[in-house]
């Protein structure tokens, strides 16, 4: 007994220690006058400016060296003086994040029956990566990133694939991404997810990647101090540069948390997918998470995320692995291993070796934007929209094992397992050759709930939709809808949360958590979901709120707002073609197209029979080789910045607007939004409130007391041994 005490004792005083926040030297701060203005209030406060998070932005970053790199309490002095500084809009001391990389605890030990069976065409279940390379795609010319704990660029098998312009250590700050190297190897995990995509083929070294010929990189950023600012740089490193960010990581997957990108990662999302590669969207890859039926994907806000591909994985059987999360938010699955007699994936691995025991959605990810990476070979003018659009429709329910596969209301098969399937990459790539750019994504905002409702044991809602209509946000075809809500629950993970679109697809945004025990509720989250895409958004909506734990439950729902992201294009009558990509007749010392034949045009080094968002066809004439003589050469030119789709080139030629603008049709002009990209507003002043400093004093206190009680435990166990034994 007196053992047990002291272990419980000691494990309630560990759990108080890691609950506490833990505060950094750095601070983000928003000052919208410039850099200049950032150097200012620096060299006031006595910080190092060490400029922007993300890159085009006001945010900046500043540290300061007069202050300890890791405190359990915010550093009042400096958050009170950038407080009352007029020029500071918003800031916050940056928090360690605690994440995960994201593989099961359990490594399966089975020997491999072959080499890279998820590469083979003779497996029952064929992700198409042989397809793809037989129509000449290797990922040629496509540069892909991994964001995790390091790569080891000079490993045999990545060293002729590496891309130092593609690769940072934000952990030491450093342009090197090579892992540190420990006793147990802990930090082999960004190796091995760079080896699935683009391991070198043909040189007798492990494998092959799913695109062996793409650029690979590699973000040290999972081994040191994982802020707001650290992710935020990780995911705006180079993105004219990069194409592909893949990540298998995030919040843990214990079931209990609710977590995801701080204000500056948020920015550096919608940065990317507005600026990253020349506008048309940086691709970002994410695993989808390993809390198997404790943890639900929608509770991990960069899974939930309209801005990223949440993956699956799969078995190579085509049953759900055992650390399978469900959720609407999940766009498609590839292939992983789950333990016991399931093959798992070959890949590199760090200290220059090999390995057969990489796993989880980890690995299921990394294969996706391998896979991706074709894709924009096929096709570099693809939005990161278009991209999205080909994953629905190149992903194969077929032969997949789950018990929740439904309809949706345009006849594809969706589960909150697998997504819309298994991805085909053969299937990708002839989309990609013949994908035409998607029209401007438009963004439709209903308030369903504004007055608070309280909810006992079950409540629903029936709000009819109009989508918008008759105004320039009229949307026709979904493709990703949000339920933003607020809400008090006394036991948050007994609550599921159910919405049903007017075609009747109905998703399931949270399931039941069981270890989820928070009164925390919902503080404006977004709750996502790929469901009803291509759906027709016009009528009646349900959202179901369902108590599954004691009936004594309950909470109030504050607000609710649905948030329809799609088009005006009815993109299920849309034709595809038989090609919009054809090679190019004439390229210059550059490799860019200087002539196509009639009626393409030049992008790049392409020939297309359309010109991609924020390009415009554009005719001129050139000389050829004889003096006088000229002929016309098709290109896309830009358009103005302002512009998604246009005319011209001048500010006045727009017939669409880029995110952030809002059309004028008097002029045909976009005008700047006065809405911020990132909410602010919700956003807290000063990272700590009261409330939590009150959580903060009590949680040292806890801290004290136990440490009081270890000590009397101790004294009185050693005061028992010195005391003779009774006589019998």
């Amino acid at each position: 007994m007196r053992s047990i005490a002291l272990v419980f004792v000691v494990t309630v005083l560990i759990h108080a220690i890691f609950s506490l926040e833990i505060y950094t030297n750095s601070w983000a701060v928003h000052i919208p006058d410039g850099s200049v203005e950032a150097e200012r209030i620096a060299q006031k406060f006595g910080f190092i400016n060490l400029g922007q998070v993300v890159l085009g932005s006001d945010f900046y970053h500043l540290s300061h060296r007069g202050i300890q790199r890791k405190s359990f309490s915010p550093h009042w002095g400096r958050n009170i003086q950038l407080k009352k500084e007029p020029k500071v809009s918003w800031f916050e001391q940056q928090t360690l994040k605690r994440r995960e990389k994201r593989q099961p605890d359990v490594v399966p030990t089975d020997p491999l029956f072959s080499l890279q069976w998820y590469l083979h065409k003779d497996i029952n279940l064929d992700l198409g990566i042989q397809t793809a390379w037989n129509r000449g795609y290797t990922g040629r010319g496509v540069v892909v990133t991994i964001l995790d704990d390091g790569l080891e660029k000079d490993h045999p098998d990545l060293a002729l694939n590496y891309d130092p312009e593609a690769s940072y250590d934000f952990n030491d700050d450093d342009p090197d991404p090579q892992p540190r190297y420990t006793p147990s190897n802990k930090n082999y995990h960004g190796t091995r997810c760079a080896g699935e995509v683009a391991a070198v083929a043909n040189n007798d070294i492990c494998g092959a990647g799913v695109a062996y010929n793409a650029r690979i990189g590699g973000v040290r950023m999972l081994d040191g101090m994982d802020t707001d600012i650290v992710e935020a740089q990780s995911l705006s490193l180079n993105p004219q540069h990069i194409d592909i960010y893949s990540a298998s990581w995030g919040p843990s997957d214990d079931g209990k948390v609710l977590d995801g990108p701080g204000v500056l990662s948020s920015e550096a999302f919608y940065k990317g997918i507005l600026n990253g590669r020349g506008g048309l969207g940086s691709i970002f890859v994410w695993a989808s998470g390993n809390g198997g039926g404790n943890d639900n994907c929608n509770s991990d806000g960069y899974s939930n995320s309209i801005y990223t591909i949440a993956v699956g994985g799969v078995t190579k059987r085509g049953t759900v692995p055992w650390y399978s999360e469900a959720c609407a938010c999940k766009l498609t699955s590839t292939y992983s291993s789950s333990g016991g007699d399931e093959w798992t994936v070959i890949t590199t691995d760090i200290r220059h070796t090999c390995t057969d025991q990489h796993t989880g959605t980890s690995a299921a990810a990394p294969l996706a934007a391998g896979i991706l990476a074709l894709a924009l070979e096929a096709n570099p003018a693809l939005t990161w929209r278009d991209i999205q659009h080909i994953v629905v429709r190149a992903s194969s329910p077929a032969h997949l094992m789950a018990d929740d596969w439904v309809i949706n209301g345009v006849g594809r098969k969706v589960s909150h397992y697998f997504g819309y399937g298994l991805l085909h990459a053969g299937r990708v790539v002839e989309l990609a050759e013949t994908w035409e750019t998607t029209q401007p994504q438009r963004k439709c905002l209903i308030t369903i709930v504004s007055t608070p409702k309280e909810v006992y044991s079950d409540l629903i809602l029936t709000y009819n939709v109009t989508a918008c209509s008759g105004s320039p946000n009229h949307i026709t075809s979904l493709e990703h809808v949000q339920a933003q809500m607020s809400l008090s629950y006394s036991r948050r993970g007994d609550l599921e949360i159910y919405l049903t679109s007017p075609m009747g697809t109905r998703s399931v945004l949270m399931g039941k958590r069981p270890h989820d025990t928070s009164t925390d509720g919902y503080k404006d989250w977004s709750f996502m979901t790929i469901q009803s895409w291509d759906e027709n958004p016009l009528g009646l909506w349900t959202l179901e709120l369902r108590n599954r734990g004691n009936y004594t439950n309950h909470g109030f729902l504050r607000h609710v707002t649905l948030i329809l992201y799609g088009t005006d294009e009815h993109m299920m009558s849309r034709k595809i073609k038989k090609s919009v990509v054809r090679k190019c007749l004439r390229l210059d010392i550059n490799g860019s197209c200087i002539e196509c034949l009639a009626p393409y045009y030049t992008f790049g080094k392409l020939c297309l029979s359309y010109c991609p968002a924020k390009y415009f066809k554009s005719t001129e004439r050139a000389e050829v080789s004889e003096p006088s003589s000229f002929h016309l050469v098709r290109s896309c030119a830009a358009c103005h910045p302002s512009c998604f789709t246009c005319k011209g080139s001048s500010a006045n030629n727009c017939t669409s607007c880029s995110p952030l603008y809002e059309y004028n049709g008097k002029d045909n002009s976009c005008v700047r939004s006065d809405s911020p990209s990132v909410d602010l507003q919700n956003a807290s002043f000063i990272r700590i409130p009261q409330t939590t400093l009150v959580a903060v004093i009590m949680s040292a206190a806890i801290v004290m007391v136990m440490g009081a009680l270890v000590v009397f435990i101790h004294w009185y166990l050693r005061k028992r041994s010195r005391v003779d034994p009774s006589p019998v």
